[in-house]
């Protein structure tokens, strides 16, 4: 009998942590979970470390701390709380770390455990766009493993899987569109909040949400795949696929085309990380192509989504920028959620912010994070009202 594999979770209650402790409850005999991460969401996070038996549990907001411990009294479980903590938890032995915070509170951790020489499965989307290079040098040294959850970089992945990355001609990101992919320039200026975070394919979160729907997020991805997959970006290209089926496609220099396809539901590219290089089973539908009819394909409209040009011009400088689109972007999501702007002045504010000039390059962590903090001031400033 094989004996379990262990896990952490960091960021256990979000969608991609519920979603990968779905896939470890339906396979209970296989795991042991060592660590369980929570924001400040004490009473889920209980239930869940009771649940799976974790060895801790953590919540990033210290003031949470005193109704974890409360409610993990007499368990056996751990309890802490705060940055620190966060950090330790995840440099615990597992063999498998589930990086899932969102947001730059997710840095610290991911890196800790990529220190560690850990095996992440990378779901926090600032790892690679506002810290790549200096994450990527970090795997280099420590010789950790990443392995990408985001389901256009974990098809990727598969395709890549036993070729040479030198035979590589292209690299395709598909993308949905967003709900709004066939609105005109016109119609965009007055969309909604409400309209924003309908996504016609996949369940996901509200900033998320509004990122496909501005194609931001493509974007972002696009500067992840730059420094998961070193073809430089030349070689990197998206395209529009509404059916949400074929998830990322890889053209080789003979003429051959691999792409990866499967359902609109994360678990598939969790369960690919989680078992790598095995598979294991998910309660996921299989596709049945003739049902779906047909498959279709268009580029991007960067007229009326500007956002991919912008990340791709990001990644060519390098240095300082991505985190800035990055962090800017965020602010003026949270900003349009609000009904502080408009649907457009989006990715207007991130283009702002960028030209107004970069700061140098982070060589640490910590520079990573001066650079964010300064890029969410511009992007507020960008978007007061002139007096």
């Amino acid at each position: 009998m094989t004996a379990p594999r262990s896990i952490s979770v960091l960021g256990a209650t979000g969608s991609i942590g519920a979603s990968t402790l779905d896939l470890v409850r339906r396979n209970r005999a296989d795991w042991q979970v060592v660590a369980l991460t929570a924001n400040c969401q004490a009473k889920e996070l209980t239930a869940l470390a009771r649940e799976f038996g974790a060895s801790v549990a953590v919540v990033a907001d210290e003031s949470c701390l005193p109704e974890l411990r409360e409610a993990l009294a007499g368990s056996g479980i751990e309890a802490a709380g705060g940055a620190a903590a966060l950090v330790e938890a995840a440099t615990r032995p597992a063999d498998v770390t589930v990086a899932a915070i969102v947001g730059c509170a997710g840095l610290a951790p991911t890196m800790a455990a990529i220190e560690k020489g850990r095996t992440v499965a990378l779901a926090n989307k600032e790892a690679l766009v506002s810290a790549g290079e200096v994450m990527t040098a970090a795997v280099a040294r420590s010789g950790a493993t990443l392995l990408p959850v985001d389901s256009e970089h974990n098809a990727i992945f598969q395709c890549l899987s036993g070729n040479s990355i030198a035979d590589v001609r292209w690299i395709t990101l598909t993308a949905s569109g967003g709900p709004f992919r066939d609105w005109s320039l016109e119609r965009l200026q007055a969309a909604t909040p409400a309209e924003a975070v309908k996504h016609p394919n996949w369940s996901m979160g509200a900033k998320i949400s509004v990122d496909s729907a501005t194609m931001m997020n493509k974007g972002l991805e696009f500067i992840e795949a730059f420094h998961l997959f070193p073809v430089g970006v030349e070689r990197l290209r998206i395209i529009v696929h509404p059916q949400s089926i074929v998830h990322s496609m890889v053209e080789y220099r003979d003429g051959s085309t691999l792409a990866q396809l499967g359902p609109s539901d994360m678990r598939v590219p969790i369960a690919s990380a989680l078992a790598y290089p095995a598979r294991m089973n998910t309660p996921c539908a299989p596709l049945d192509l003739a049902a779906i009819g047909e498959l279709t394909f268009r580029q991007p409209d960067e007229v009326r989504f500007p956002a991919t040009r912008l990340a791709r011009e990001a990644a060519v400088a390098g240095g300082a920028a991505p985190a800035v689109l990055n962090a800017a972007n965020e602010i003026a999501v949270a900003a349009f959620l609000d009904g502080q702007i408009a649907f457009t002045r989006i990715v207007q504010c991130a283009d702002s912010v960028l030209s107004r000039g970069l700061p140098p390059p982070p060589a640490s962590l910590d520079e990573v994070i001066a650079v964010d903090l300064e890029a969410r001031i511009r992007a507020r400033e960008t978007m007061e009202p002139v007096r």
